[in-house]
């Protein structure tokens, strides 16, 4: 089991990194602004599913490496904690230029080609899936921060994956289904406040780092052994 502290910080990084504009809030307003809320929530849903499937393979991965070799779970640790590091340096410095952008900035750069003139709710819920799953960073992510909270010796791997994804998929649910509600009554609030969305940026790249050195210094410190079995299977 995962405690709730743990589920906590879990929630607040995931939160910050899907607040964040990227790939998937910019199908979602872009679905909801031209097909309405019905095509928003569409996306969203479409959205969750993949999310489902980013926390899945991750498990899948992770059972695989402390079943075959349980000091990779070490090296997991570490590399996760890097490119976590890799993040959080990289909004910090971009950080900067977000704060400082202009409004010449061209509407159609964040859209994704995806979003048609005809936005059906299904179409929607389509594309969104297929967005999702041939997004590489998703699984790059989830692989580097699933490692992070879930604890073989506790018990059931899947058990403390579902916790996570349900913490993922209401997170998405909630934020996404938010902006769909906003983003089909025309408010493009977050495009057109670069300063606020510097500030969040620099919120969350800090967060990363101290995770970052925390997870490092975990896996450094901790003490040499073999990795309980995972209990297999619901």
């Amino acid at each position: 089991m995962i405690t709730p502290s743990e589920l906590a910080l879990y929630f607040a990084l995931v939160f910050g990194i899907i607040a964040l504009p990227g790939m998937d809030m910019a199908f979602v307003v872009g679905n909801s602004m031209v097909g309405g809320l019905r095509s928003g929530f569409g996306a969203v849903a479409g959205i969750v599913l993949g999310g489902v499937c980013h926390m899945t393979m991750g498990a899948i991965g992770i059972a695989i490496v402390v079943r075959a070799v349980p000091w990779l779970f070490t090296l997991m640790m570490l590399a996760g904690a890097g490119y976590i590091a890799w993040i959080g340096w990289s909004l910090l410095r971009a950080a900067g230029s977000e704060a400082t952008a202009d409004s010449t900035s061209t509407p159609s750069a964040s859209t994704p080609k995806s979003v048609g003139r005809r936005a059906t709710p299904a179409a929607a819920f389509r594309g969104a899936v297929t967005t999702s799953l041939l997004n590489p960073k998703a699984y790059l992510f989830t692989l580097a921060v699933t490692p992070q909270f879930v604890h073989p010796e506790r018990g059931s791997l899947w058990l403390q994956v579902a916790e996570l994804t349900v913490v993922t998929n209401a997170t998405q649910a909630a934020v996404y289904g938010a902006l769909a509600v906003a983003a089909s009554k025309g408010a493009r609030w977050f495009e057109s406040r670069p300063r606020s969305r510097g500030l969040l940026m620099k919120a969350v790249g800090a967060v990363l780092l101290a995770m970052a050195a925390l997870t490092a210094i975990e896996a450094t410190g901790a003490v040499a052994g073999p990795v309980q079995p995972l209990i297999s299977g619901p």
